[in-house]
């Protein structure tokens, strides 16, 4: 890896106008349905009454019986029957942040329940894996011997061994994401479940002072992992992305002050990243805390935090084509990272593209690439470019998502899809039989693993379909686990709600959204057409002094255009960012000259005292 450095001005600006969006071409709610739907034949373990994948049978049943241990559950990574602990985490981690962002449109076409199924049946297995505070089981199953054979997860003779870390053994890049996956999850039952989220966030905690206080890679423990899932990015990373997610999750200003002690010695503010994955976090942790940066939670780490974000658009250009140095791409416009199972880059790196697309909007900012501005929304056609590329947009008209569209892959890389169900025909299939009947068997797989991303073309946009083709034709967990944000934004639009303000995820009863009322006029004696809504959002303290960040809400409550606002601000003593002054008054921002009926606008400032004096002066309903 090389360091890269550049500067970048900041503007933070937090503004949001939230206007319907839509996009069209693609079924980005069908490809979202399939996408979960994946994960359920992924699964190891008892399988639920309500398994939708019914080809799918128990397996892997006594898994940690021999270390005394129950690790039953949790998921198969890709095409075999291993349950590697570390891509697995991330694949939790990168469901729950689509879940964070996009819950709202997830639950609009009635997909979040089964996206929150899956992360629960990761974290359930986290929860057993994790019997100790210090230590942590990190695989069940032995890769080699694995790959020696082709069964079905149900008829599995392989080697069932659990490796784990401890304080002897430590793993600070796998207890380090295993915290992030459990601190992400907690947000996403914090409201639906909350003795659940307050279970997962215990083991979160447990597992980052683990993490941090035992260093060592995870690979030098358990060393059958080097040949599958090396750490070669060290364990720096996950520490950071753990204490991110922590905060995200808490609140607690131990966590942002590890990422503003910790930034510039850890590698946060000094890498700037071409690629985003299950090993490689930087690019991740860089979004997440310009994020907390944009969100004015800073305080006096804000010169470190902007460092942090200066990587994090220095990652952004580089995909776009307009950094110092770009991305490799297909001839067709795709990502392109490596030859085995490029696809996971491409999602991972177009998640990223999307949330910060919509961090940028909310704060009313734009990003400055080498070549130039850079708006927002070029972010979003980015990522939606690479989707769409995805779902057959492309120069051979394949879509490398198993199941949508007409020209999928048909002979997956996956032990449990090309053999027959067991339900079917419950033959035992053997270790070596496997291969011999099924895997050299030149046809379709017998069961359609609907939703699989497989590893994609190469670098020149050439595809074999061929089960023996494992570098192009493999799915794996870690591919589908960021798809799932970016379908459910390009499905449901942005669902009016500002990217950088909390979020609170819905329970998974609730399919889909409340119908919003009608605005309708109400009578000036009664209701004024402007409403103001002001909250203390955060606090600090700096050299002795406390600072409060102030989020106001003015919400145009008519059933008219609201132009010409002027607000009036008293006992203001610190920075405003989102609106213009105008004389004695503030007015809105020089792009924006109206606010839609129903339409919400929120602005904010920072200062050491209690909350400002704002109230309407004049405005115009048109």
């Amino acid at each position: 890896m090389e360091k890269h450095f550049k500067l970048i001005s900041m503007a933070p600006l937090f503004l949001l106008l939230c206007f319907p969006f839509a996009f069209a071409g693609h079924d980005y709610g069908q490809a979202l349905s399939k996408s979960i739907l994946f994960f359920e034949a992924q699964r190891s373990g008892y399988l639920p009454h309500n398994q939708r994948v019914t080809w799918r049978a128990n397996s892997g049943l006594n898994d940690g019986k021999s270390s005394g241990v129950d690790l039953v559950g949790g998921y198969y990574d890709a095409g075999d029957n291993v349950k590697f602990g570390l891509p697995m985490a991330f694949t939790i981690t990168m469901m729950s942040w689509s879940i964070i962002e996009y819950g709202k449109q997830m639950a609009a076409s009635g997909e979040l329940s089964h996206a929150m199924a899956a992360v629960k049946w990761g974290t359930d297995y986290f929860i057993k894996a994790h019997p100790e505070p210090y230590v942590l089981y990190g695989e069940v199953g032995d890769g080699n011997s694995d790959h020696y054979c082709w069964q079905r997860p149900e008829d599995m003779t392989t080697d069932r061994r659990a490796y784990k870390i401890d304080t002897s053994n430590p793993g600070s890049d796998l207890a380090g994401e295993t915290a992030a996956a459990m601190a992400a999850a907690s947000i996403v039952f914090r409201r639906s479940n909350p003795a659940y989220a307050n279970e997962l966030l215990a083991h979160g905690h447990q597992l980052f002072d683990f993490a941090d206080k035992y260093r060592g890679k995870y690979d030098s423990s358990i060393t059958v992992a080097q040949k599958y899932y090396r750490s070669i990015s060290g364990y720096n990373d996950e520490l950071l992305w753990a204490a991110a997610w922590l905060y995200q999750a808490t609140n607690n200003q131990y966590y942002l002050n590890y990422l503003g002690n910790n930034g510039d010695s850890m590698g946060g503010t000094g890498w700037g990243m071409t690629e985003f994955g299950w090993d490689v976090k930087y690019a991740g942790v860089q979004t997440l805390v310009a994020m907390f940066l944009m969100q004015g939670k800073a305080g006096h780490h804000a010169p470190v935090f902007e460092r942090y974000q200066q990587k994090a658009e220095y990652f952004m250009c580089s995909c776009l084509g307009k950094g110092t140095r770009n991305v490799q791409k297909t001839p067709g416009g795709l990502i392109f990272r490596q030859r085995w199972n490029n696809m996971q880059f491409v999602t991972s790196a177009s998640f990223l593209a999307t949330v910060y697309s919509d961090y940028l909007a909310s704060a009313g900012r734009s990003m400055t690439c080498a070549s130039g501005n850079v708006a927002p929304s070029e972010l979003l056609s980015f990522a939606q470019s690479q989707v769409d590329y995805i779902l057959g947009d492309n120069p051979r008209a394949t879509s490398y998502m198993v199941g949508y569209g007409n020209n999928y892959p048909r002979q997956v890389h996956h032990r449990a899809s090309s053999i027959v169900s067991i339900k079917v025909n419950p033959t035992f299939v053997s270790c070596r039989g496997g291969y011999a009947t099924w895997f050299s068997k030149k046809a379709s797989d017998p069961n359609v693993l609907i939703g699989a991303i497989v590893g994609g073309p190469d670098a020149y946009d050439n595809f074999a379909d061929e089960r023996d083709n494992y570098e192009q034709t493999e799915p794996a967990t870690y591919n589908n686990a960021p798809i799932l944000g970016i379908l459910a934004r390009l499905n449901g639009g942005h669902g009016g709600y500002n990217q950088l303000l909390p979020v609170v995820v819905a329970g998974p009863t609730q399919q889909k959204p409340a119908p919003q009322p009608k605005a309708t006029p109400a009578p000036a004696s009664t209701s004024a057409p402007i409403s103001i809504e002001q909250k203390m959002t955060t606090s600090w303290n700096a050299k002795g002094k406390t600072y409060y960040r102030y989020s106001i809400t003015v919400t145009n409550k008519s059933a008219k255009t609201l132009t010409d606002l002027k607000l009036s601000i008293s006992k203001l003593y610190g920075p405003m960012w989102g609106l213009t002054k105008s004389g004695d008054s503030y007015a809105f921002p020089s792009w924006l000259n109206s606010l839609p009926a129903g339409k919400s606008l929120e602005f904010v400032y920072i200062h050491s005292a209690s909350a400002a004096d704002v109230s309407v002066s004049s405005y115009t309903l048109a």
